[in-house]
């Protein structure tokens, strides 16, 4: 009957989420054609899944960091195709972790032919973890604080970072998890839409996010050379803004974010940023879709009377970060960002900038499936974020080493 089919993830079957992996296929006839598809059920019970097919090598063997892809979900030899084109069963669902603490498995299956998958020929599970090995993680309910501190192994001392995400609110923990697995020592901060504070605060106080610094800096094992910030979206823009008026910043990295304070209302010591104007009535809500485009609600950034709401990045002392996706279809993050680059360099900061063909607006680590459309947990309407699948896979493992070696470097 000849070797039996096996699967194989290396160097293991248990890594990481942004690790990459090689995925190989043993005991296959010469030349024979099969069907690999990976399957993902996440928390709430959602199946995501990716299939390609292939033909084996002379040996019978495949390797998906040689073998090309001859259709399905992606084209071409992708190494890790299988795992960023994956796609819900449901429409506009976007994947993201919610229980750092379990891994997301994913299922590799080799199916006989380029046709109805009815023969399976093997099968492998890969378990991908957001927490390393040791990290520890500590929910944090200090003061105001809402946060979760992650620890990595060891004495240190490491450096320190703040998460920040978007709008949408809640704790997202899944970027600060990994991050810490990576040796820095990172508090995800909740700042809307999470257990008492409102999906829609009336104001953010930069005392708040001033307390979470504090909270960061006295932990013994943060480096005391100063703290990076990390933000998505509205966490890109505070990001920036806690760069520039709170001490002890060293570094921050802005993904798809704003040069203005967007939204709320950021009340500092003895001032206060007012929102950036915007008008719901340029929302487009497309008739057959119901999606919503954004893109063209604010007032135009460069008409002098928006100014009293641009964060004065020139006076910050930090480094910068910015990234951006030229396929965004929620925000003009690209000139938001080139708007604050601009700015730092006529100051002669200094100032890193990235942007990104065909990446969407959710830059998130690499891995996670490009998500083109989901809910908005505060708007609760469906919002277009924009995204060409492999390109915005490519720009999420470029961007990811980016912003450790940028956070490396400077902190």
């Amino acid at each position: 009957a000849g070797m039996a089919v096996r699967v194989s993830v290396l160097p293991s079957p248990r890594c990481l989420f942004d690790d990459p992996v090689q995925i190989r296929v043993a005991g296959l006839q010469p030349q024979q054609a099969v069907t690999l598809r990976a399957s993902l059920v996440d928390e709430s019970g959602e199946l995501f899944q990716a299939h390609a097919l292939y033909r084996a090598g002379s040996s019978g063997e495949l390797d998906l960091s040689r073998s090309p892809a001859l259709g399905g979900s992606y084209l071409g030899v992708e190494p890790m195709g299988l795992l960023w084109a994956l796609q819900s069963k449901t429409p506009y669902k976007r994947l993201a972790k919610r229980n750092v603490l379990t891994p997301f498995c994913v299922d590799f299956e080799v199916y006989e032919g380029h046709g109805d998958m009815s023969r399976l020929l093997g099968k492998c599970t890969n378990e991908r973890w957001f927490l390393g090995e040791g990290v520890k993680r500590i929910s944090v309910r200090e003061g105001r604080l809402k946060a979760t501190l992650f620890l990595p192994p060891g004495p240190g001392p490491f450096p320190g970072l703040i998460d920040l995400y978007g709008s949408g609110g809640g704790l997202t923990e899944y970027r600060a998890s990994l991050l810490a697995s990576r040796g820095f020592v990172t508090l995800a901060l909740a700042y809307m839409s999470f257990e008492d504070i409102p999906a829609m605060p009336k104001i953010l106080e930069l005392s708040y996010f001033e307390e979470a610094v504090n909270f960061l800096r006295k932990q013994q094992q943060v480096k005391d050379t100063g703290i990076g910030v990390l933000g998505l979206s509205k966490g890109g823009d505070l990001a920036l803004s806690m760069a520039t008026f709170l001490p002890g910043i060293k570094a921050a990295v802005s993904i798809s974010g704003s040069s203005f304070n967007s939204f709320i209302p950021l009340k500092g010591d003895g001032f206060t940023i007012p929102v950036h104007p915007y008008d719901l009535g340029r929302m487009k809500i497309s008739d057959e879709s119901g999606l919503v485009d954004f893109s063209d609600v604010l007032d135009d950034h460069t008409d002098p009377a928006t100014w009293s709401c641009r964060i004065p990045v020139e006076k910050s002392l930090a480094k910068f970060l910015f990234l951006s996706g030229l396929d965004d279809m929620n925000w003009k993050s690209d000139l938001y960002c080139r708007d604050a680059v601009q700015r730092l360099r006529q100051h002669g900061r200094e100032v890193e900038f990235y942007s990104y063909s065909g990446a969407g607006h959710l830059l998130e680590p690499p891995y996670l499936p490009l998500c083109k459309v989901s809910i908005h947990r505060v708007l609760g309407m469906f919002v277009h974020w924009g995204g060409q699948w492999r390109e915005h896979a490519k720009a999420q493992e470029d961007a990811w080493c980016r912003i450790q070696a940028f956070f490396w470097q400077h902190l």
